[in-house]
């Protein structure tokens, strides 16, 4: 971590408290002791907020909201997380657990299901996008994923994707790229859910 003026002001004032304390007298031990500990107190402090202000990678940032459990269940499943760590960037956009909640019934159980990765995968990498693209960079169009089909993009009323899927919360902020929670689970055009699901235990 740098050390910026504002610190090394923080922490000589400090130095400066304890000499100080040093050569008053007994009867002020106490006090300087005190006043001591809350400036080394209020340091500290100073260095936590900075800590907490450094946003972990797209997979920490997820799993530490609450609202992506099933979405990092199935970044687990298909072994991606230590993709979606890497130093990319990334953008995601991140079904919440409510978005997979509304999907056919039976379907992110038989996702889940070790013999269908490939489906998962497919399902996933396509909510990824190459770089860092924040809610003002989106144009109306396609926008290209990591799945290899694209997504299609309308700004008309909000962020719109595939006309199925709202961007809801945008342009969270990660280590290694940027996070837009969306309503709904985008699904490539290459994927009949309906096929799909007909292959699924019952």
């Amino acid at each position: 971590m740098k050390r910026t003026p504002t610190r090394l002001m923080a922490v000589g004032a400090v130095a400066g408290l304890v000499v100080l304390s040093a050569c008053g007298s007994d009867g002020n031990d106490e006090g300087s002791a005190d006043e001591t500990a809350t400036t080394e107190a209020a340091v500290d402090t100073t260095e936590a907020d900075d800590m907490a202000d450094e946003p972990g990678t797209i997979v920490d940032v997820a799993a530490a909201n609450g609202s992506f459990e099933t979405l990092v269940a199935a970044v687990t499943a298909a072994d991606l997380a230590d993709t979606m760590s890497s130093e990319g960037p990334f953008t995601v956009f991140a079904p919440t657990d409510d978005a997979f909640a509304a999907l056919p019934d039976g379907l992110v159980v038989c996702l889940l299901l070790e013999e269908n990765l490939e489906p998962l995968t497919a399902i996933l990498t396509y909510h990824l996008v190459d770089g860092e693209v924040m809610s003002t960079d989106l144009t109306d169009g396609p926008v290209p994923t990591l799945q290899g089909e694209d997504i299609i993009v309308d700004l008309t009323d909000g962020v719109v994707l595939n006309d199925s899927a709202s961007v809801i919360i945008a342009d969270v902020p990660a280590s290694n790229g940027v996070i837009h929670a969306i309503d709904g689970v985008l699904v490539p055009p290459s994927i009949d859910v309906a096929a799909f699901l007909d292959t699924c235990p019952a």
